[in-house]
């Protein structure tokens, strides 16, 4: 199936709270035909929605509920969670389908909606469009009868349940004892499961961003927002520090002198230590074309070679499951531990990272700091009309940049995918070459693009 997707973005649904798309009147009808697409067999279906601490919550939530319960479906609420343990539920409890609501990292203002199947992955494009025809079809003569309605019921253990399976993923016989760690939540999802995994194991948490009130989720602090976390682990003299998002999928550290720990270095941490004990699958591990190339030299260095997609954790995630990979992830903070999640979970990274720097028993700044990062600059062009990339001489200007790195470094132009804009990204061991690549490349591209605008204004017909 193909076709113009209304609704869903590349991460589910998501907008501003009580805005099209983020309404209540949406939020029905998606439960409704969500309900409807996965109502398969005589079975009694039933769904799981979790959610993070936004304010906009208490108007999603019902209203997904009505719409699942009209579906027929029984629905199993399971509060505050991060989206990994929404997609972990949904599993272990033989749902049909799972529902995180939440829009990351992005501000309270905003919110949206994911949705896994019964194996915990998200939706396929195919199935999300399929969704979104039966949003906009009449629905009253495919809804449950009186009789076949579901019921809601709040699953009290979820956050238990969730707690056990991510101490679950630590390696045995290990212990957190004596560590002294910073814990940003981002007064987001993990407020409560995340401080309760490291405690049970024995660590000190000095809990940040602990106390959502509904509006302060991702405000100043998680993993966005870095430099909070260095000067709190400074501040209290810990061994490391550990910040994630809104939904608790992405994990940014901070090493013991308050220098950031990015996800590439989390991923090259994970890969060199699954690697010298036979645990990673497939000889490689799965990256963005925006993960550094330090970390693709790094890999190399261990006989592993580096598999890249297009920005996004589905996208990641998609590779995986294709190549047979266990491991892969994003510079922004995503970790996919396939052995344990079937999506980015900050949380289990963390573990991951913590039984590193135990078994080691050296400071965090050895530990966590695999590689030196190429040098890398990213810089934004907006554009109105037309395509400048086209145009032959930001085409030979392209060219020429290439040439100039001859194989000793990346250049990336690509159009971004929710905005009007035009990312240039360059890395190469020399950054005076970088930075000259990326300005050059971005003064000529947005001249063109502004020449573009203005014969289209002038090719305008006048009313």
């Amino acid at each position: 199936m193909s076709g113009t997707r209304r609704f869903f973005g590349t991460d589910g649904i998501r907008g501003t709270a009580n805005t099209a798309p983020m309404t209540a009147e949406i939020a029905l009808k998606l439960g409704q035909s969500a309900g409807l697409c996965f109502t398969r067999g005589a079975h009694r279906h039933r769904v799981v929605i979790g959610k993070d601490t936004r304010l906009s919550g208490y108007m999603i939530e019902p209203a997904l509920v009505a719409g699942f319960i009209g579906a027929g479906m029984d629905v199993v609420l399971a509060g505050p969670l991060p989206t990994p343990g929404v997609a972990m539920l949904t599993r272990s409890l033989r749902a049909d389908l799972g529902v995180m609501i939440s829009a990351s990292h992005n501000p309270y203002e905003d919110n949206g909606i994911k949705l896994f199947g019964p194996d915990g992955f998200k939706l396929s494009d195919d199935t999300e469009l399929e969704i979104e025809a039966l949003m906009e079809s009449d629905l009253s003569g495919q809804l449950a009868a009186s009789a076949k309605l579901g019921r809601a019921s709040r699953l009290n253990d979820a956050a238990g349940r969730y707690i056990e399976a991510a101490k679950a993923s630590f390696p045995r016989g290990l212990r957190l004892d004596g560590l002294r760690i910073v814990l940003d939540c981002a007064n987001g999802a993990g407020y409560k499961v995340a401080p309760a995994v490291l405690w049970e194991l024995g660590a000190e948490v000095i809990e940040l961003g602990a106390k959502p009130d509904g509006f302060n989720i991702n405000r100043g602090c998680g993993s966005t927002v870095p430099s909070f976390l260095s000067a709190e682990v400074v501040k209290n003299g810990a061994h490391i520090g550990l910040a994630l998002d809104g939904d608790a999928d992405r994990l940014i550290v901070a090493d013991e002198t308050g220098a950031i720990v990015d996800g590439d270095q989390v991923l090259a941490l994970i890969a060199r230590s699954w690697h010298q004990s036979g645990k990673l699958i497939g000889g490689g591990v799965v990256a963005t074309v925006m993960s550094n190339l330090g970390l693709e030299k790094f890999l190399g260095s261990l006989g592993l070679k580096l598999h890249r997609t297009a920005v996004g954790d589905r996208y990641v995630v998609e590779l995986m499951r294709a190549g047979g990979f266990n491991l892969g992830g994003e510079q922004s903070g995503h970790m996919v531990l396939a052995d344990y999640a079937t999506t980015g979970d900050g949380v289990l990274a963390a573990l991951q990272v913590l039984a590193v720097l135990v078994e080691s028993g050296e400071p965090a700044s050895r530990t966590c700091q695999m590689f030196k990062p190429f040098p890398q600059k990213l810089k934004s062009v907006r554009y109105h009309d037309g395509a400048p990339l086209e145009d032959a001489e930001v085409q030979a200007a392209i060219a020429e940049a290439e040439a100039e790195l001859n194989g000793s470094g990346r250049l990336l132009i690509r159009k971004s995918g929710t905005e009007p804009v035009i990312r240039v990204m360059a890395e190469a061991e020399d950054g005076a070459l970088v930075d000259r690549i990326v300005e050059e490349l971005c003064a000529l591209i947005a001249q063109v693009a502004a020449r573009l605008r203005d014969d289209a204004a002038v090719a305008e017909p006048v009313a």
